[in-house]
């Protein structure tokens, strides 16, 4: 669809609505430049902006293959001999310092970007410091895509495979379904292949493996055609959820993504849904080259008018459901869908900071958790700004799965002040929510702040045991760590 188009629709439509325009300057004006202040280079911090940490050593990636092995068998060897602990780094997008390694050395993989596309096999080889944009952009020259992938394009490969994230992709495991294979560099520095006929074990393992393992060099995946596709949405009740995403969803054949939100206003609190997917058509794609650039201010300024503002949460709602009634009337390319940026919905505020949580509930348990989460959530003093449905069919391949079943993740998303009284409020929300995933027979999702205890984490994962175990067959002198290794390994 032609950007400029969707802006001047979406531009309409504030105004057919009488929506109060000066109501989103004041967000726009209220806000500052940025929320990241620059870091001494000693220091490293994540996504949830709450984990400023020292490290010792903080190293760039080269960006060919030759150099690159060179460089880090000899930061392996400097890690062994000074008894520094390494930590890999990617996008930064995990939450609870599984990218940063207390007073050791961080790699940060980003220049590592090598690409290369096998049109015979449709197999994609590419560095595991790439972007997933990095991918599609190469990608849609060939009238390709990515398969399976996160619902934002800036996240690294390698990241993505060390939390084995998902999309929302119809019918979809996590990304690992999706790996062909992968070339590991273990602690001793040797580069072994490992697929699931070669190293099985090693394979299993760091898919989902937070990094502890090795270092991922170069990646195979496999992908799609690039293809275009029409919207559609339908409102619903929580309740029907599962029965209508079977019905409109699974048993269409021609349906590629499918995602829900669930309203979050205290006016019909999680007692409204919308299912949103995409179809597949007979016109061909627009490529990304031939597309107007991107413009997602006014999307981002809506989104973050919700913060803490009752009136901004219906504003959103209303108008993202609006919206809906015009977009099937466009047609969208599969990677122009793919191509978004966290950006979207990124916090300028200083004092703030945005914080994910996900949960994976049994597809006929999600109707139960919903209710059973309704008076936690309204009885928490911090502010929710989204959950949204995705689908996430049963995961074979990583070893930590999280997907033991097809289930549904909810990904939720807090604002938070940056204090202690916030944080201790978060940490009590995390549990009271994780219990009732339980009660339901879910789990939750590792990337996220280290708020569930081990204890309590082993009984999501009665895997992890056994897990960490096998982290020290490979890796005896844990020279891979961080925080997360730190806090739950012991």
């Amino acid at each position: 669809m032609n950007k400029k188009i969707y802006v001047m629709l979406l531009i309409l439509f504030l105004a057919l609505m009488a929506i109060p325009s000066g109501y989103l300057i004041r967000v726009k004006l209220n806000e500052a430049k940025s929320n990241s202040a620059l870091l001494p280079a000693i220091y490293r911090d994540d996504a949830s902006h709450l984990n400023l940490t020292r490290v010792r050593l903080l190293v760039n990636a080269a960006e060919q293959p030759e150099q690159l092995h060179k460089q880090l068998k000899a930061l392996l060897q400097y890690a062994q001999q000074n008894h520094l602990n390494i930590a890999l780094a990617g996008a930064k997008h995990s939450m609870g310092g599984q990218s940063i390694s207390p007073d050791g050395i961080v790699i940060n993989m980003l220049p590592y970007r090598a690409m290369q596309f096998d049109v015979e096999q449709n197999i994609l080889t590419i560095g595991s410091g790439a972007t997933w944009q990095d991918a599609i952009q190469y990608l849609d020259r060939y009238g390709k895509s990515i398969a399976i992938m996160q619902s934002f394009s800036n996240f690294s490969i390698g990241g993505s495979i060390s939390v084995n994230g998902h999309g929302w992709q119809k019918n979809a495991a996590p990304i690992s379904s999706s790996i062909v294979s992968f070339t590991l560099m273990l602690a001793d520095g040797n580069i072994v292949n490992c697929s699931r006929q070669q190293n099985p074990e090693l394979f299993k393992l760091v898919i989902g493996g937070y990094g502890l393992f090795g270092i991922i060099l170069d990646v195979k995946l496999k992908v799609v055609d690039n293809t275009a596709l029409k919207f559609h949405s339908v409102s619903l009740k929580p309740a029907q959820y599962h029965e209508t995403y079977q019905a409109l969803v699974t048993e269409q054949e021609h349906i590629q993504f499918a995602y829900g939100r669930l309203k979050i206003s205290n006016k019909g609190f999680l007692q409204q849904a919308t299912l949103n997917y995409f179809e597949k058509t007979n016109q061909a794609p627009v490529a990304l080259a031939q597309q107007a650039p991107k413009n997602e201010e006014i999307r981002r300024i809506v989104f973050r008018g919700s913060v803490n503002n009752e009136y901004g949460k219906r504003l959103r709602w209303d108008l993202e459901n609006a919206l809906n009634l015009i977009l099937p009337y466009s047609t969208f390319s599969r990677n122009e869908i793919l191509s978004e940026d966290a950006a979207l919905i990124e916090n300028h505020d200083p004092n703030s900071t945005d914080i994910l949580h996900e949960y994976f509930i049994p597809k006929q348990q999600l109707a139960g958790f919903i209710e059973d989460i309704k008076p936690i959530l309204h009885n928490s003093p911090l502010d929710l700004l989204n959950i949204t449905i995705r689908e996430v069919k049963k995961d074979s391949d990583a070893y930590m799965n999280y997907a033991r079943e097809d289930v549904f993740g909810l990904v939720f998303l807090f604002n938070q002040r940056k204090n202690v009284q916030q944080e201790q409020q978060m940490k009590v929300l995390s549990n009271q929510l994780l219990d009732v995933a339980l009660q339901h027979h879910g789990t939750f999702y590792l990337p996220y702040r280290l708020h569930i205890s081990p204890e309590k984490m082993r009984r999501a994962y009665p895997q992890a045991q056994q897990f960490f175990a096998l982290k020290k067959k490979y890796d005896p002198n844990e020279i891979f760590s961080n925080q997360l290794y730190n806090y739950y390994a012991p």
